[in-house]
């Protein structure tokens, strides 16, 4: 019997911060730890991959072993879901083909008698204009044609040095706010309309676990820069755990 659902986020496959090689080991060795006769669900909550651009006939090269694994589970029966992060919001269609269920946040989803409400978590909420204006361009679909006129050769070196730029790279580590962040206020006033049990995100690169005024869990995962963080949800419990 399948009762089981995994949650992850914030890999950031090809980022060069810490040891790239050994984040990608440990994601690989996560995928092929999952018990795919008990398991219904995987969740990928966004940001899986650092930089992720698909041409119509021309994906990033490597993360052999990562989309072998994800194959194997979905070969076993296994459904797995992958949510736009604000890193890999480029995916068109490769990942449909690995037989991978695109979701777009916030999505509303059944376990076990419970509701979650899933996503990346980045744009929810009252975010800033200028955060704003930057996800319409990166969402732009003439502008995501022009882009696809570099040869793949500058594309991926452009993106991947914007990549370089970021809170990761910089060893910044983020202060959540709790009731004065957008996400937390997003999923108050969410839950005021719409019964959820859990609210589970990723992006801010911090473990958050936190009771909303409704009774719902808002839970956020920390990113996989030294450790290997993941939720799991078994519908025979009723409770969702951090690995």
């Amino acid at each position: 019997m399948r009762t089981l659902s995994y949650f992850a986020s914030d890999v950031h496959l090809g980022l060069d911060v810490s040891d790239p090689a050994d984040r990608e080991r440990r994601f690989v060795a996560f995928l092929r730890s999952i018990p795919a006769d008990r398991t219904e669900n995987l969740f990928l909550l966004g940001d899986i991959f650092d930089f992720w651009y698909e041409y119509r006939d021309v994906v990033p090269k490597g993360y052999t072993r990562v989309f072998a694994a994800i194959q194997d589970l979905v070969d076993a029966g296994v459904s797995v879901f992958f949510f736009e992060g604000n890193h890999d919001i480029w995916t068109y269609s490769y990942f449909e083909e690995l037989g991978m269920k695109k979701l777009s946040q916030p999505a509303l989803v059944r376990l076990g008698g419970k509701t979650f409400c899933l996503g990346h978590g980045d744009g929810l909420g009252p975010v800033p204009r200028g955060y704003r204006v930057l996800s319409a361009i990166f969402h732009c679909r003439f502008l995501q044609k022009l882009f696809s006129t570099l040869h793949p050769w500058i594309a991926f070196r452009f993106g991947n040095n914007w990549s370089r730029h970021n809170r990761l790279a910089k060893g910044v580590e983020y202060n959540f706010r709790g009731p004065e962040e957008p996400l937390y206020k997003f999923a108050v006033e969410y839950s005021s309309k719409t019964p959820v049990d859990f609210f589970i995100f990723g992006h801010y690169h911090v473990p958050v676990d936190l009771v909303l005024p409704s009774g719902a869990r808002l839970m956020l995962l920390k990113d996989w820069m030294k450790s290997s963080p993941y939720f799991f949800f078994d519908a025979e419990r009723g409770e969702v755990e951090l690995s």
